[in-house]
């Protein structure tokens, strides 16, 4: 919460014109954090100064932790959003919040939405089924902080005449996520059809040499096509929300010339 001592001083430099209200909006974007016992320190301000309400990692938070940071969240923020959150917790969460919306495959909780929309569409693609909870997470992600997502499952390399036939997909994207596990050779693919940014999302899916998704990571980092970002194993996460920071910079350049 917004520490009232600063903010009183900050409201009066701008009263008396030692601020400009631009300047007073900048200030803000920094102001004190809200603490919760001795466990949380929850950013009321994050979505003003990233455009994206901070998000609880829930797993290793007990479901009380949880269910105090929700409480404080929700007050100060059109959407409270919780990740990685496992089905017993969310179903415990649900019985003493209200409002709570749970997504099994994502593990995703969430109160809200986000206030702002956006243009622009945030595209997914999966190699395989096995790779949905981590596609899902991107899309429920984007979906909830404001964006169109459209999703393409089960089209890996291994039946590449899947992919190709929703070749117009790819060609037509904003901005296309690649979710892959195994050999992780699916965003290369993709990447050499599209012409707008590729993120590529290894996942931990695949047989011993796999290494828990390290092999798909090297292979998507040693990529040869271009116009590739890769996020760390099983973030799908991090995934959306690095093409949403793209999307909404993509639209403050349209505003600009408009």
């Amino acid at each position: 919460m917004v520490d009232r001592t600063s903010l009183e001083i900050l409201l009066k430099q701008i009263a008396e014109g030692k601020i400009t209200p631009s300047e007073g909006v900048e200030k803000l974007k920094y102001l004190n954090f809200e603490a919760i016992d001795n466990f949380a320190k929850i950013d009321h301000h994050r979505q003003l100064r990233t455009g994206f309400p901070e998000v609880i990692w829930s797993q290793g938070k007990t479901p009380e932790q949880i269910r105090q940071i929700i409480h404080v969240m929700r007050q100060n923020s059109p959407l409270v959003m919780a990740t990685r959150l496992e089905a017993d917790v969310a179903e415990t969460l649900q019985e003493q919040v209200q409002d709570l919306r749970y997504y099994p495959l994502a593990k995703i909780a969430a109160i809200g939405q986000n206030s702002d929309k956006y243009k622009g569409k945030i595209s997914i693609v999966t190699a395989g089924t096995a790779d949905l909870p981590v596609a899902e997470e991107a899309a429920i992600t984007g979906e909830l902080c404001g964006f169109t997502v459209e999703r393409l499952w089960d089209v890996g390399v291994a039946g590449i005449h899947r992919l190709l036939n929703h070749r117009h997909l790819i060609t037509q994207a904003d901005i296309l996520i690649v979710v892959a596990g195994m050999e992780g050779a699916l965003p290369s693919v993709v990447a050499g059809l599209a012409n707008c940014p590729v993120i590529a999302v290894p996942t931990s899916i695949g047989y011993g040499t796999s290494f828990g998704g390290l092999s798909a990571l090297l292979t998507m980092l040693n990529s040869c096509a271009t116009g590739i970002g890769v996020v760390n194993i099983d973030n799908g996460f991090g995934a959306a929300m690095l093409a949403g920071q793209i999307l909404r910079l993509a639209n403050r350049f349209s505003e600009k010339k408009e």
